[in-house]
This record gives C-alpha cells, sequence and structure tokens, in this order.
C-alpha cells in the first residue's frame, strides 16, 4: 500500500478540509412558496449579506440574483429536488458553512423531503445556526456572533461532536 504524498492532516479519522474564508459563509434556500419572503428578507439585510460568501440552491440563488440586480455574487448548487439540498448538508458536516437561512414550506409535501430533513439533522448535528423563519433569521443575522465568525469557528471545531451527548 502506497502513501500519497500530500495527505491533508487527519483529526480523529476524519480529513479536516481548510477554512481560508474570513467572512461568514451563508447558505440560503427558500420552497417556492416561500421564496418571495427570502427575497424580502434579503433585499432589508443586504448590507450585512454583502458582507458575506453566500451559496444558495438553484432557484433560490437565481431568484436572489435576480432581485438584488446582480450586485452579489452567490455560489450555485443544485436545485433541491435535484441534489441541492444534499449538497448543502455535506458543506455544512465539512465545516464549510456558518449559518443556513431555509425558508421551508411546512404545509407542502416536498418530492425531497428526506433531502430536507437530512439537511435540518445535519445542522442541529453540526451546531451551525439555522433559520426557518424571518423571526429567526432576524435574530440570527444581527447577533454580534454573525460578523465575526473565526471564534465561533474556532470553538465549534475545537468541540467538534464530543460536545454533543447524542452524537457520542
Amino acid at each position: 500500500m502506497t502513501q500519497r504524498a500530500n495527505t491533508p492532516a487527519m483529526t480523529g479519522k476524519v480529513t479536516q478540509i481548510p477554512r481560508t474564508e474570513a467572512r461568514p459563509v451563508v447558505a440560503l434556500v427558500a420552497h417556492d412558496r416561500r421564496k418571495d419572503e427570502m427575497v424580502e428578507w434579503a433585499l432589508f439585510n443586504r448590507g450585512t449579506l454583502s458582507r458575506c460568501s453566500l451559496y444558495a440552491t438553484r432557484t433560490t440563488g437565481a431568484t436572489l440574483h435576480d432581485a438584488m440586480q446582480a450586485d452579489m455574487d452567490i455560489h450555485l448548487l443544485l436545485s433541491g429536488p435535484l441534489g441541492g439540498d444534499a449538497q448543502l448538508g455535506s458543506l455544512i458536516a465539512e465545516g464549510r458553512i456558518d449559518a443556513v437561512f431555509f425558508f421551508w414550506d411546512p404545509l407542502t409535501p416536498q418530492p425531497h423531503d428526506v433531502d430536507v430533513k437530512a439537511l435540518l439533522r445535519l445542522a442541529v448535528l453540526y451546531d451551525v445556526p439555522i433559520a426557518c423563519n424571518r423571526s429567526s433569521a432576524d435574530h440570527i443575522i444581527s447577533s454580534p456572533l454573525f460578523t465575526v465568525p473565526e471564534q465561533y469557528r474556532k470553538d465549534r471545531g475545537q468541540a467538534g461532536l464530543s460536545s454533543t451527548p447524542w452524537a457520542r
């Protein structure tokens, strides 16, 4: 068995992906019946969001991009039902997302409900703040911890899954 020359550092048995972003990394997702609410919220918080690295599922990101008149760079993932929620869950598990704003529709069955549930579960498991409505989104984005993610990332990284009793 040969060893690769540039093997990433291992912590426990999981490869740690290096974080180079000094800005908050934010994910934006909205189900169809909540997209207008997401656009309204994002426009109201445009100044704060402009100082973030933004990721969004395809349709949500395109809707936001059009509404904000292309003044913010939004990294597009796949559409939610086509794997975008799963992609976002992967980014959360890799420690690459600082906060999720997910305006989901609790009254409409989704073809990808299992992915939605997995995304919510991963956010809780990896201690990533997740807002599912405008009120919780306002609380998260106005927190003093939101604009300076470095210390929070460091604390969360040191604690790892050992800080959650159900994950031991």
